[in-house]
């Protein structure tokens, strides 16, 4: 189980004690699709963005999307009687540490379940139980304070649990203005637990045939 840092403050706010709000990320390029994924068909009906945040919304908390595309933005608002915060990502658009950065600001106090567009096979019960994890974790008293998936060989941290609380805050912010801009360096200062789910549940699906999850390095079980 990871420790705290030199330095870093303690936490002041439970995780279990922060509401929970889904944030779907779908601001890519797609440029190794060759085409917009979240606008793909779905086998479930709909395109990839519209399925995922259906499914999020069977969690049954606030939704946030955040997206550069106005098509996309436009979509989420369309989605009776879903509930959604539609924001406009302004540039740069430097990656997710600084989308998730951006979130943060905007939601403070706040459990954001981090969650990204491409992957069309998430399942309620790969959600369900890194919630559970995360549950499990507070109750015994854990420091731990991010819940992040793992596929059983690699990290996949753009589906995870991020508490906005003000110590994650000011610390990723002060990370943001040194010019950090890669996701898995910041989680480096993090301590964290890997949560392991379905890995065909949690693929990254990038290419438009040999889909290959996103090269993260590989991590232990817990940090």
């Amino acid at each position: 189980m990871g420790q705290r840092h030199p330095g870093e403050q303690p936490l002041l706010q439970r995780p279990d004690a922060l509401p929970l709000r889904c944030c779907l990320l779908s601001g890519g390029e797609s440029r190794r699709m060759g085409r917009d994924k979240a606008l793909l068909p779905h086998p479930e009906g709909g395109t990839w963005l519209e399925r995922n945040l259906r499914l999020l919304a069977q969690l049954e908390a606030p939704i946030t999307l955040l997206s550069r595309h106005p098509a996309h933005l436009e979509l989420a608002q369309s989605l009776h009687p879903i509930a959604i915060t539609a924001l406009a990502e302004p540039p740069p658009w430097e990656g997710p540490l600084l989308a998730l950065h951006r979130l943060m600001q905007q939601h403070p106090d706040e459990l954001l379940l981090l969650c990204p567009v491409d992957m069309p096979d998430l399942s309620l019960a790969a959600l369900n139980t890194l919630r559970a994890a995360a549950g499990d974790a507070a109750a015994a008293g854990s420091p731990t304070r991010l819940h992040l998936a793992h596929d059983g060989e690699r990290l996949q941290p753009l589906l995870g649990l991020y508490p906005s609380s003000a110590p994650i805050r000011a610390h990723l912010a002060a990370a943001v203005e040194r010019g950090e801009r890669r996701l898995q360096s910041w989680l480096a200062s993090q301590p964290y637990q890997a949560v392991p789910l379905d890995p065909l549940a949690i693929r990254n699906m990038n290419r438009p045939q040999a889909d290959q999850p996103i090269d993260w390095p590989s991590a232990s079980t817990t940090r």
